[in-house]
């Protein structure tokens, strides 16, 4: 992980943890890599809530995963 990006993000493991507890090991690779589905599916999960019920750190924090695993 490169510098920049281990200070951009305040809590590391909060997206991994976050799948493991809403869909389980169906969102990682054997490898344990991410499916990016997961990440577009977890995002989606989250702007479905209203605007008062939703976690604006995580959401930030996938976006951020789903932007460097496109890298």
């Amino acid at each position: 992980m490169s510098d920049w990006l281990s200070r951009a993000m305040k809590h590391p493991g909060r997206v991994r943890t976050y799948l493991k507890r809403r869909y389980g090991e169906d969102a990682f690779f054997k490898d344990g890599r991410i499916k990016k589905t997961y990440i577009d599916k977890a995002i989606q999960d989250l702007k479905s809530r209203p605007q008062s019920r939703r976690p604006k750190g995580l959401l930030q924090a996938l976006y951020l995963a789903r932007r460097v695993k496109d890298w």
